[in-house]
């Protein structure tokens, strides 16, 4: 069928947008955070991925692929008109890679946290920062579509407002590492990185409280805290999940792949002198040039695997980005994809990204599990979208709250290396969490 396009009242923020939408099964939103061009709203898909404990003898792209079908074209500035989103745990690329089980489940019983959750959508709320602009677009590949959208455009059209707010959190805010077990498992990494098991690992803690109640509104309070160009809500059976990354993972589009690693954190200051010097801290530090270019290579190896030999290059290193709450050094790296190599195939090679793993990728991978008391679940996945034409765009899941079985747990971690200092270390998480847990306390969570 033709291509489907009915043009919407364009709004600075898709909220009320997501309010229409937020009663229907799966309904999800990848948030630009008032920081990027494209805000994508969708709803009750046409079929649902959901995979438990995934398995290397069912590969999980592959299950994808054959689920997109054909591909269709693109078309101009409507990134996403149908096809797969949602997640991709981090735990599905230690089930890929076959890493021992050391580290306890993420948190949830296993029907509550799977490794992959994706929906087939036909049609997509597009905004269009940029432009200015709104639309509801559909591929149309399914007959039922034709049914769907008029009642789709009607629920957009009857300017809903947002549900009230009724999360809140129980208890105390716990974590999985006390300081003294942080700074043992540091001792042990440094172990490892003097005997040139690794050149860097990433090491994580877990806050985890009670919690009850409508997600929506923490996430939206979430936002207003610490806004973030790659953020989502996902309102799904098993999980929902309220992200606010910072962090681009991979986005292919006509071809042409690009992964932007973040590596190097500096808190942010209300003193605006002092914030500027911290931000020169961050792009002038050697440590952190180093760890982040430790990252770059990875991640030009894991790119080339699917991309034309010669043409992974490194456009941007060491680029400052400032966000609510912290500073991040950020490089970009691209490659043009290699004929008969498809979005998929980049995002099976690259999978986990490697910013949150460390280097050698694999190896770090097995001295996290070993470590870290819980498995990772869905934090340090990646939340993202691949088209029916073939074009791909996610994050890493990293600040960001998992809420299941009356549960909510959030996670931050920081790369590790040779001349790294324990109270440093310890204190970067703390700095990466902190809009994480001024909003579990907001809500009632004691510290």
């Amino acid at each position: 069928m033709s291509f489907y396009a009915i043009e919407l009242p364009y709004r600075t923020d898709a909220a009320h947008y997501y309010a229409a939408l937020a009663d229907l099964p799966w309904a999800v939103w990848l948030d630009s955070g008032g920081m990027a061009r494209y805000d994508i709203l969708t709803a009750a898909p046409q079929r649902t991925l959901v995979l438990h404990d995934a398995v290397v003898r069912n590969d999980p792209f592959a299950v994808l692929r054959s689920a997109l079908g054909e591909q269709v074209a693109p078309v101009e500035n409507v990134p996403f008109a149908g096809g797969a989103l949602g997640y991709w745990g981090y735990d599905l690329g230690c089930r890929m890679h076959a890493l021992p089980h050391i580290a306890r489940d993420a948190g949830h019983a296993p029907d509550m946290a799977p490794d992959m959750a994706m929906g087939i959508y036909d049609w997509a709320v597009v905004l269009d920062h940029q432009k200015q602009a709104a639309h509801l677009v559909s591929h149309q590949r399914f007959a039922e579509t034709a049914e769907l959208l008029p009642q789709i455009l009607s629920r957009l059209k009857n300017h809903p407002v947002l549900p009230a707010d009724d999360f809140r959190v129980h208890g105390k805010i716990t974590s999985n590492f006390t300081p003294d077990s942080y700074a043992r498992a540091f001792v042990a990494v440094q172990n490892y990185l003097q005997a040139g098991d690794c050149y860097q690992i990433n090491l994580a803690q877990r806050f985890s409280a009670g919690a009850s109640g409508d997600a929506l509104g923490a996430y939206m309070t979430m936002r207003s805290l610490s806004p973030a160009p790659y953020s989502a809500f996902l309102n799904l059976p098993q999980v929902k999940i309220l992200c606010a990354s910072p962090e681009r993972f991979l986005r292919v589009q006509n071809g042409n792949a690009e992964t932007r690693p973040i590596k190097g954190t500096r808190p942010r200051s209300s003193d605006a002198l002092q914030d500027r010097q911290l931000a020169d801290e961050l792009r002038n530090s050697p440590k952190d040039r180093a760890e982040n270019l430790m990252i770059v290579d990875l991640l030009r190896n894991d790119l080339g695997k699917s991309c034309v030999p010669g043409s992974v290059y490194v456009p941007h290193l060491f680029e400052v980005e400032s966000f609510a709450n912290v500073h991040h050094l950020v490089s970009t790296v691209e490659g043009k994809l290699a004929q008969g190599r498809d979005a998929l195939d980049v995002l099976r090679d690259c999978f986990p990204g490697g910013s949150v793993t460390g280097a050698p990728k694999l190896r770090a991978m097995q001295i996290i599990e070993q470590l870290e008391p819980h498995r990772r679940g869905i934090y340090c996945g990646a939340i993202g979208y691949v088209g029916f034409d073939g074009n791909m765009d996610s994050n890493i899941v990293i600040r960001t709250l998992v809420y299941a079985d009356d549960e909510v747990h959030c996670w931050a971690g920081g790369g590790i290396v040779a001349d790294s200092d324990v109270a440093a270390e310890y204190q970067e998480t703390l700095d990466k969490a902190s809009a994480m847990l001024k909003l579990l306390r907001h809500y009632g969570g004691e510290s």
